[in-house]
């Protein structure tokens, strides 16, 4: 049994939401700066990306281009495109980004209790 199967997908939605988590709190924390363009990236569609090409993608030589790393590659954050912009160019919707905050620290403790109820039947499993 592989513990990369026990857990599921929680293990990299925990990684995208972290990742998720730190730019919306950069989002936050320059809301007042002057030409601060707000940043994020469409998490379902990375989910839906990343999990089948984590089992295809394998570097075989040391001379392959290597993959990005971290879990979310510079090309798939986008900026978001304000519905008012401010008159100094910066396009962070404080409301937005505090509900958008809000709603990725919830799903965060969602994949956590995902996560640790799979470890506690692995645990009762391993105790009998």
């Amino acid at each position: 049994m592989k513990l990369d199967n026990a857990f599921g997908i929680h293990e990299q939605a925990l990684k995208l939401r972290t990742h998720r988590a730190e730019l919306l709190a950069g989002n936050i924390a320059n809301a007042d700066t002057p030409g601060y363009k707000a940043r994020d990236f469409d998490f379902q569609k990375l989910m839906q990306q990343q999990l089948p090409s984590r089992e295809s993608m394998r570097v075989t030589s040391p001379r392959h281009i290597q993959p990005e790393s971290g879990p979310v590659s510079a090309s798939e954050i986008f900026y978001r495109i304000p519905r008012q912009p401010s008159l100094d160019g910066n396009t962070v919707d404080s409301q937005l980004e505090h509900t958008a905050y809000a709603a990725n620290a919830m799903e965060y403790q969602v994949s956590l209790r995902f996560l640790s109820g799979g470890i506690r039947k692995l645990m009762t499993a391993i105790k009998g």
